[in-house]
């Protein structure tokens, strides 16, 4: 049987194309991708997972208590999402929500088809203004602009005996529990790679910048993170950047973005 799998496997993988999920924008954000779980599937999966994840923070009473912090991080939200378009042409289309959930956890993320979730914790120890918001939903929304999520999902297919791919190729559809399991898993579960939050990075700060939002927030996001993180394991040893890697690179392509920053204000 696994034999067979392989092959079949096999198969469906000739017939794959390398692309890029995004245009390349000032930062050069048009590496190419193998996609082999659907655009469709993770939105799908991503909306149910979502809506899940609200749920629960409203029976905890934690979901969009803090009106004044809701409102401000919906307002930058605002101001970000028309230059999506600069990397994805139909993404200020989406369904796009954004909330907040009261906890103390350091964390946001975006899931596919723009659901973004901030946490009072990373506002509040952080003590971030809105140029260092933006950075850091500029980040979690290139996750999704660039489908990372996706993109995981399909390297977990393929390393899986192709098993999510052989239920495609044969027509065999998932479930929308399973597919909500999925998008939460890759978005929310797991760390992303270095590779992937280094790329959120560089899109995130442009993003930031065509909004007028000074780039250079998000080197400042990263020296308060690093203060935090003392005793972090090594690089090598991390799925994420080092903070000294990550502000090193954020300030250069913070420089490179300034122009539209610039131009913004203006």
């Amino acid at each position: 049987m696994k034999y067979v799998l392989s092959i079949m496997l096999a198969v469906l993988l000739t017939g794959c194309s390398y692309s890029s999920s995004t245009k390349s924008g000032t930062v050069g954000a048009d590496r190419k991708q193998i996609m082999l779980v659907s655009a469709s599937d993770m939105r799908t999966g991503a909306a149910k997972a979502y809506k899940q994840v609200l749920a629960d923070a409203s029976a905890k009473g934690t979901l969009n208590k803090d009106k004044k912090t809701l409102a401000r991080i919906r307002a930058i939200a605002k101001r970000l999402i028309p230059h999506t378009k600069v990397f994805k042409t139909d993404a200020p289309k989406w369904a796009w929500e954004v909330n907040l959930i009261t906890s103390k956890e350091l964390n946001a993320w975006c899931m596919s088809g723009g659901k973004i979730a901030f946490y009072t914790g990373i506002i509040d120890t952080l003590k971030l203004n809105d140029g260092q918001i933006a950075a850091i939903m500029g980040h979690e929304i290139a996750h999704a602009l660039k489908e990372h999520g996706r993109e995981r999902a399909s390297s977990q297919a393929a390393s899986n005996m192709g098993l999510g791919l052989l239920k495609q190729g044969l027509g065999l559809s998932e479930s929308t529990t399973q597919l909500a399991g999925m998008a939460y898993n890759v978005t929310v579960g797991l760390p992303f790679s270095r590779k992937h939050e280094t790329e959120a990075d560089r899109m995130g700060v442009e993003l930031a910048a065509r909004a007028g939002f000074n780039p250079l927030e998000a080197v400042r996001v990263w020296e308060k993170m690093a203060k935090l993180s003392k005793g972090a394991p090594p690089e090598i040893l991390s799925t994420h950047p080092s903070s000294a890697t990550r502000i090193k690179d954020l300030t250069k392509y913070s420089k490179k973005v300034m122009p539209l920053y610039k131009k913004a204000k203006k």
